[in-house]
């Protein structure tokens, strides 16, 4: 199963959030990650550009890659409803999310883990996929 294994604290200072969790690295180092950081002046992110970066975040803080967000995004587009709304409710639903919602592990990497290693089951049954069936 694929996932993102690159640095997690890069991508919380990329975003100004703590993505991943309370992240020390994010207090010391508040600028974006990179050679210069803040010092080149930036112009002000279009419509397109916030859309992106909420995208992502959103990307990253689910741990999917971007063809199984694209996926849970066209399910959630053809359903009725607010789409936006109808995809964070379906990224919510996830069986990794719910283990981590539940506090039943620190993170949802390790929730992840736990539903991958299937030491989970729901109604008594193992799941093979993260997905509520």
């Amino acid at each position: 199963m694929a996932r993102y294994t690159g640095p997690k604290s890069r991508i919380a200072r990329k975003f100004g959030d703590p993505i991943y969790g309370p992240d020390k690295n994010l207090d010391r180092k508040n600028f974006p990650p990179g050679q210069h950081g803040m010092t080149k002046k930036r112009k002000k992110t279009s419509e397109y550009g916030l859309q992106l970066r909420e995208k992502q975040k959103a990307k990253y803080t689910y741990g999917v890659l971007e063809r199984q967000f694209r996926n849970t995004f066209e399910k959630a587009s053809r359903s009725k409803g607010v789409t936006g709304e109808v995809l964070l409710q379906m990224l919510e639903a996830r069986l990794d999310n719910v283990v981590y919602r539940f506090g039943l592990s620190p993170s949802r990497a390790g929730a992840r883990q736990l539903v991958s290693h299937r030491h989970i089951t729901v109604n008594g049954e193992l799941l093979m996929c993260l997905h509520f069936r």
